[in-house]
């Protein structure tokens, strides 16, 4: 008889052992599916949920360089200065306990993804960190930057975490781009926009790609080496990301590192270049940052990075670091918890991670508007 429960004892153990395995994708095009029903999902309404994001697909022109003269040319200073490219059909991909259950669209077409490129920006600035390249994030900038960009009485006081969070309102000029000319006022005098005095860093937030870049610049000058290698050395690689992905910066933003010319890259797409890659990459980048930088065992980024970057901000409490877009509140995405996020761009690209749920969902060239709405059908679909 205790034998026999000794054997019932162990099966348990192993079972709840088994239970706790978590799965990993495997690199390249060896990523396991499952049917919906194998994790927890219900087949007819995850087919509703595609249907729905098929339905919405972005009314905006393919043709992305033609689309940036109806948005953001129209800016001062407006000129690309970066590649676009057409992009394609809309295309998405959901990740249910790290298998793979829907695809549809081009899930393996290399597309720009905008702002998300700010995602991957963060995290060579985490893994800066983690490396001791720097301190704190709370440290100032200048002193690890030999530039005049951090000179004034203002821009002097920036830290990583004020460029992080957007909250810094950095004064200058970057590759021929005044940081007033990214998204001024629809009305009003642009002189005094432009000359208007500075908030205090940390105390106000605004989305802006000049300041954004020089975020990359001040990354490449820590690591004095190309971030597109800092980031294919330390994450895409090790979590089996394809060979196909490129992250552009633009025609005139070289720098000399140690007698080389280094392109700096650019945090998105709002004149041309970011990051380039596909789906299938989106999927495994957001299922790193679910499993909170550990990828099978391996911790690529600490996790105490991830707390850090999903911290709402004081300024702006739907932000984290760049791009985390916060639920707090359940503002963004009403229908998802409030401890859901999103790597966010235009499109709209998203990466929706939901660690409540164990839940990745893609979703490129689809309507802002019509996000929560997949998101919705999504959760209905889970048992």
């Amino acid at each position: 008889m205790r034998s026999l429960r000794s054997c019932a004892v162990l099966l348990c153990l192993c079972a709840a052992a088994a239970a706790q395995t978590v799965y990993f994708p495997e690199p390249g095009e060896r990523w396991q599916r499952r049917a919906p029903a194998q994790v927890g999902m219900d087949a007819a309404r995850l087919d509703e949920a595609v249907a729905f994001a098929k339905a919405n697909e972005s009314s905006a022109p393919r043709d992305l360089q033609e689309q940036h003269y109806y948005s953001f040319a129209k800016e001062p200073y407006g000129e690309p200065l970066g590649p676009f490219k057409t992009r394609g059909e809309m295309t998405g991909i959901i990740v249910r306990r790290g298998y793979l259950v829907a695809e549809w669209g081009e899930p393996r077409r290399v597309d720009m993804t905008f702002s998300v490129t700010k995602s991957f920006l963060s995290t060579t600035v985490g893994l800066a960190l983690h490396h001791g390249l720097i301190g704190g994030v709370h440290d100032r900038v200048g002193p690890y930057v030999p530039t005049d960009h951090f000179d004034s009485a203002h821009n002097a006081k920036i830290t990583w975490d004020h460029l992080l969070r957007q909250t810094s309102d950095w004064q200058g000029t970057l590759w021929g781009k005044p940081d007033w000319s990214d998204r001024p006022p629809r009305e009003g005098d642009l002189k005094k926009h432009r000359d208007r005095e500075r908030n205090e860093p940390g105390a106000s937030y605004k989305y802006n790609d000049v300041r954004v870049n020089l975020l990359a610049l001040a990354a490449l000058h820590v690591w004095r080496r190309p971030l597109p290698r800092v980031l294919k050395e330390y994450v895409m690689d090790p979590i089996g990301a394809s060979n196909t992905w490129r992250w552009y910066g633009y025609e005139n933003s070289w720098v000399t590192l140690d007698g080389l010319q280094v392109q700096s890259v650019s945090g998105g797409g709002h004149w041309g270049g970011g990051m380039w890659l596909s789906a299938r990459d989106q999927a495994r980048f957001g299922y790193f940052t679910l499993r909170q930088g550990n990828w099978n065992g391996k911790q690529l980024l600490p996790a105490e990075w991830f707390a850090m970057a999903t911290t709402p901000t004081a300024a702006q409490p739907g932000y984290g670091f760049m791009n985390y877009y916060l639920n707090t509140g359940r503002k963004s995405m009403p229908g998802a918890p409030e401890s859901a996020y999103s790597h966010r761009g235009a499109g709209t690209n998203m990466i929706y991670v939901d660690r409540e749920n164990d839940l990745v969902v893609v979703a490129r060239w689809i309507q802002g508007r019509a996000i929560d709405g997949l998101i919705r059908r999504v959760l209905a679909a889970l048992d």
